[in-house]
């Protein structure tokens, strides 16, 4: 059994890590706020750009878009978005799985890492990458993002991959994250009912191929911005609930080692009591 000085000392580190993880809670409840009303800003025009790309295709000639066209898949690309940094529960490890369990569907397939949980996963499984991202930042701009959408469809037009799947933990709310598989090259328009479509014939200029030249680029890179926001308000909102378990946990572990060391106590003070009864009777007899 510990000694009443051990429990105590142990209460005082479990005491002073529930400290780190009450600030570690209070700033990810700041950078999640931040990073929930920036993924919900960005998402209309995401949506707003597949509409245009869903009244566009339709008139579009697939040869003449190269990003529309779609080939046998022998070689796929799948980009990964993971954090940086942990305490985050279970979400890069749900993101992996879901990534290699995706990979499985394919006869082969490359890599492109974003965030270094990912790095470090795909390495342990021996996974070969294409490019590797890490260190965006709290605040990511398309300037951080772009050159990712620019190495996936470099990939594609090259030929040298026929499809680009992307793999991220998509945002729903605080307590919910779900990990998400979407593909993003080639692009295709979304379903829709075709009584639904309008009667006429949208004119553009100069030519549809045109326009879709100038938004399907914009496009990729908008979605895997996407991603990103919502990869990184699901680690804020997962590190936020971990760090709020982590501190309860820590609160409980604080009382039960509280009720011991005050057993411990009580078990000292008896011992030592006996000890005199004893001593005094020990006298008295003598």
């Amino acid at each position: 059994m510990a000694t009443e000085r051990e429990i105590r000392l142990r209460v005082r580190s479990v005491r002073n890590i529930q400290q780190v993880t009450k600030a570690q809670q209070t700033i990810s409840a700041s950078k999640m706020r931040r990073a929930q009303e920036a993924v919900l800003a960005s998402r209309p025009f995401e949506e707003r750009l597949r509409r245009v790309l869903n009244d566009l295709a339709p008139y579009a000639d697939p040869e003449v878009s190269p990003l529309l066209q779609h080939r046998p898949v022998r070689r796929t690309l799948l980009v990964l978005v993971t954090s940086d940094r942990g305490f985050v529960g279970a979400m890069n490890a749900n993101t992996v799985r879901a990534a290699l369990r995706h990979a499985e569907s394919f006869p082969a397939v490359s890599w492109l890492a974003v965030g270094r949980k990912g790095i470090a996963q795909l390495r342990r499984f021996r996974q070969g990458t294409v490019a590797e991202f890490s260190n965006l930042g709290d605040r990511p701009t398309t300037a951080d993002t772009n050159p990712i959408g620019a190495i996936a469809t470099d990939e594609f037009l090259s030929g040298r991959v026929d499809e680009v799947h992307l793999v991220f933990t998509g945002f729903v709310n605080t307590m919910r994250q779900v990990p998400t598989v979407r593909r993003i090259l080639p692009l295709v328009p979304e379903e829709e009912d075709l009584d639904e479509l309008p009667p006429l014939q949208y004119i553009f200029e100069p030519d549809p191929e045109t326009v879709l030249g100038a938004v399907l680029p914009r496009l990729i890179e908008v979605t895997i911005y996407q991603a990103v926001l919502d990869s990184l308000a699901s680690e804020h909102s997962a590190r936020l609930i971990a760090m709020r378990n982590a501190t309860d946990a820590a609160s409980d572990l604080i009382e039960e080692l509280t009720l011991q060391a005050n057993k411990a106590r009580q078990w000292r003070i008896t011992k030592e009591m006996l000890e005199i009864a004893s001593g005094a009777e020990a006298m008295a007899k003598g």
